[in-house]
């Protein structure tokens, strides 16, 4: 678990085609001190598990599955990435809850600078958008980031001086790709209302006990 909160950026130094997954290898200044073999590191959002240490960076394996959803599919040495530990008990949750489990990529298809601030629109796939809601949260190569506004398969966000100096998105440019993890609390919400349809949601007459419908969220103001 992460909290979206870019510790360091690093730099891809190698990745190894093997078969359909791959060996990643990390360039970075990222404190590797208290990282062990087997720990966890979010790599731009993805959640990848350290198999080599040293050299001053760190390994790790890419499965198929991964690759499919995530920019590696196309990394190439040098290219920039976002890098976090795994939150600790203790740490301050200073973002949003991030599982480092990517959904799918995105594309940035705006990018205005407005005073000290840059307003970014990333186009993501339609089946994605559902997930998405104004002034909710959403991590972007593995950056937790509030999201100003969406419409149909665009979302938009306020990147402010310190998340540009501090993480990739400082760098990317128009028609490049991202990370994207929608908020996971959405996803489950979608399964309680999927299964309460699925079973007809009521017994009789009777509502069921504590079950999740659109009247319910509506009522309890989760709904416009």
């Amino acid at each position: 678990m992460f909290t979206g909160i870019t510790a360091a950026m690093g730099s891809v130094r190698r990745l190894t085609r093997r078969g359909d997954d791959a060996l990643l290898e990390i360039d970075t200044s990222l404190e590797l001190g208290d990282v062990r073999i087997g720990d966890s590191i979010a790599v731009s959002g993805a959640c990848l598990t350290v198999t080599a240490l040293g050299g001053g960076g760190f390994t790790a394996d890419v499965s198929a599955e991964t690759l499919s959803r995530t920019t590696f599919e196309a990394a190439k040495p040098g290219d920039r990435v976002n890098l976090e530990k795994a939150l600790r008990v203790g740490d301050p949750l200073g973002g949003h809850i991030v599982l480092g489990h990517v959904d799918g990529r995105g594309t940035i298809r705006e990018k205005t600078v407005r005073s000290q601030s840059v307003i970014f629109g990333f186009e993501i796939d339609p089946g994605l958008s559902r997930y998405i809601v104004d002034k909710g949260s959403i991590a972007v190569d593995g950056i937790s980031l509030t999201v100003n506004s969406c419409e149909k398969s665009v979302f938009y966000v306020n990147i402010i001086p310190h998340t540009a100096a501090g993480t990739t998105l400082g760098i990317k440019k128009v028609s490049e790709r991202v990370n994207i993890e929608t908020d996971i609390l959405a996803r489950y919400v979608e399964k309680l209302l999927a299964g309460r349809k699925n079973s007809g949601g009521t017994s009789g007459n009777a509502k069921s006990p504590g079950g999740i419908d659109l009247d319910m969220l509506s009522r309890h103001g989760f709904l416009k």
